[in-house]
């Protein structure tokens, strides 16, 4: 992808997002942290400029809901959740940059549902890869891509790189 395929994504997600929101609930969008608070951000301004919906905009922070935690580290490096909403009945949009295996989905909304009892979760990825190993679909996406095992998407955006770009290459050994 490049930034202006990026941005069209983008303006479909955010689209789709307005078209089967319920009028009347909060409606808010939660990053998974790192990418997905960028994009998070970038989908919120879209539904707000665009479709002219209020959006709260919040991250999540996983590391202490992974199913590996223990495997990757004794001391891992928090990042904080922000959600400075009420969590629940709203209808949160969970936003990641790449859906693989959808463990780091489950442990969004593990998390999520820590805070309250939203009506709705919804999950917008930019790139859905395959290769799931839990039952999480994306409700929105950006882009669908065939990869093997053994291959990486690397998505770069300009506020953590300095650029825009999705790129599929082969994990280093």
């Amino acid at each position: 992808m490049t930034a202006a395929t990026m941005a069209r994504a983008l303006d479909d997600i955010a689209r789709a997002v307005a078209e089967n929101h319920e009028a009347g609930r909060l409606l808010a969008v939660v990053g998974i942290r790192t990418r997905g608070v960028p994009l998070a951000a970038r989908l919120a301004k879209r539904l707000r400029d665009g479709h002219s919906l209020g959006v709260d905009v919040g991250a999540i922070d996983i590391t202490l809901y992974r199913d590996d935690l223990s495997q990757i580290s004794h001391a891992p490096v928090l990042r904080g959740t922000e959600v400075h909403f009420a969590v629940d009945g709203a209808e949160l949009v969970l936003v990641d940059d790449v859906l693989f295996t959808g463990r780091t989905v489950r442990a969004a909304m593990d998390s999520l549902c820590d805070l309250g009892r939203p009506a709705a979760i919804r999950l917008a990825v930019l790139v859905d890869r395959g290769h799931r190993e839990l039952p999480i679909q994306p409700d929105y996406c950006g882009l669908r891509v065939a990869t093997e095992r053994n291959e990486r998407i690397e998505v770069r955006l300009q506020e953590t790189d300095g650029l825009d770009e999705v790129r599929k290459e082969t994990a280093k050994s």
